[in-house]
């Protein structure tokens, strides 16, 4: 099988992770091949913050596990195909010359054990940086199960690693992930937690000390594959961002490609891995907890709303609030205002009391504050309508055009593309 066959399988088989992120770390690509910008690969970034240009692969697709869920599982059908090191290093360095990509995602199935695997992770990683002085932005996986010294080494290697928690529940692992434990899952994420945080001690003592993944860690959940609610999903979140200093969990809504005697039949809809990455974004940076989001009577996400709209609708008695005088914890928590525009409002007070206009210049969504805030000129009619007449004009707002199905693309689809003109 020549390269290019296995990056067709490996590139395929890599689709399901979640990678979608900023590089989060800033190096210059001084004596070497590439570099890499805080928020974004290089110095190329989406419209959405996301980076891109990212090569996307799997080391190897030839997995000794049986994960349910899983396309790469051993008793799938299907091509089976495995990277040399040298093979990789090679493919990633000619795709950045050839301008083609700007960073590489690398995880991997498990091949005859984790720390096998590992090594022919480390093994490739370490030919781009030291072999090809390759500078830019490296994303790895660490396998659970590996050896702590090997999550060390990859660690040096990465700009950011991650751990997939695969799953919400630790029943729901035994049950469809039955040679993975909760306790290899956690041990290398409180690892590389304790690791950044030695880190960060000893750059500060030392300017040149090796920095162990400097942006970070990250994890994936799927979501719909097992019977666990919304709210245990956002408990768990909560948990994670607490206890192991994790940039971001990505939630990947289930795909029917598994083992479908243990799975759900349909996949879920797209909206609910959505209003969760909305969830989330409120654990994040709005100062939720998982127990305001969503709790024992509510323990789903409303599809017609987004969380924060959801939230106020319940909780009537603490609205309206006067932008011109709350504190900005409060003002966060009007549906339609953002964490910048928040700010933005509370630096416009100061020269001037704020009227819905101006609200609307600073970037407040006056559709959904309307019903939230209160501003010189007092409130808006929209505020002293009934609830269902507020909820059907949110859910409206609210509304996520396309999002009742879809698939990430391929570049090996060999499907007609759509050609659109007169743009």
């Amino acid at each position: 099988m020549d390269i290019w066959e296995k990056l067709a399988i490996l590139s395929d088989a890599a689709k399901y992770d979640a990678a979608c992120t900023s590089s989060g770390v800033s190096r210059r690509g001084a004596g070497g091949l590439g570099n890499a910008v805080s928020c974004g690969i290089c110095h190329s970034f989406a419209a959405d913050g996301r980076c891109i240009a990212l090569l996307k692969v799997l080391m190897s697709n030839a997995c000794v596990g049986d994960c349910r869920y899983c396309q790469s599982r051993r008793s799938a059908d299907g091509p089976r195909a495995t990277f040399a090191p040298e093979e990789l290093a090679e493919l990633t360095i000619s795709f950045y010359r050839r301008n083609y990509i700007e960073g590489l995602f690398l995880s991997s199935a498990i091949v005859r054990s984790p720390d096998y695997t590992m090594e022919l992770m480390i093994d490739a990683l370490a030919r781009l940086r030291h072999a090809h002085g390759f500078r830019g932005y490296i994303h790895a996986k660490a396998i659970p199960g590996a050896s702590p010294a090997l999550v060390e080494r990859l660690g040096l290697l990465a700009d950011r690693l991650s751990v997939n928690i695969e799953l919400p529940s630790e029943a729901s692992l035994r049950r469809l992930a039955p040679h993975k434990t909760k306790a290899s899952i956690l041990a290398p994420m409180a690892q590389i937690r304790d690791r950044a945080v030695q880190g960060e001690r000893e750059l500060a003592l030392y300017r040149g000390a090796p920095r162990f993944a400097p942006a970070g860690q990250s994890t994936q959940m799927i979501v719909g594959a097992s019977p666990e609610t919304d709210a245990q999903i956002l408990r768990l979140t909560q948990g994670l961002y607490r206890k192991y200093r994790l940039r971001r969990v990505f939630y990947s809504a289930y795909i029917p490609v598994g083992d479908a005697r243990a799975l759900p039949v349909k996949a879920p809809p797209l909206l609910r891995e959505h209003r969760l990455y909305q969830a989330d974004w409120l654990l994040r940076f709005y100062g939720f907890t998982a127990e305001e989001i969503l709790d024992g009577a509510e323990p789903m996400l409303d599809p017609r709303l987004d969380p924060k709209c959801a939230w106020a609708l319940r909780h009537p008695e603490r609205f309206p609030v006067d932008v011109n005088r709350a504190p900005l914890e409060e003002i966060l928590r009007i549906p339609g205002v953002g964490v910048r525009t928040a700010r933005r409002i509370v630096s416009a007070r100061r020269e001037a009391p704020l009227t819905f206009e101006g609200l609307k210049k600073l970037g407040v969504v006056i559709r959904r504050a309307q019903f939230f805030a209160a501003c010189a000129g007092g409130v808006q009619p929209g505020l002293r309508a009934g609830r269902e007449a507020v909820c059907s004009q949110l859910t409206a707002a609210c509304r996520v055009p396309g999002l009742t199905g879809g698939e990430q693309l391929s570049l090996f689809d060999q499907r007609p593309q759509l050609l659109l003109g007169g743009i």
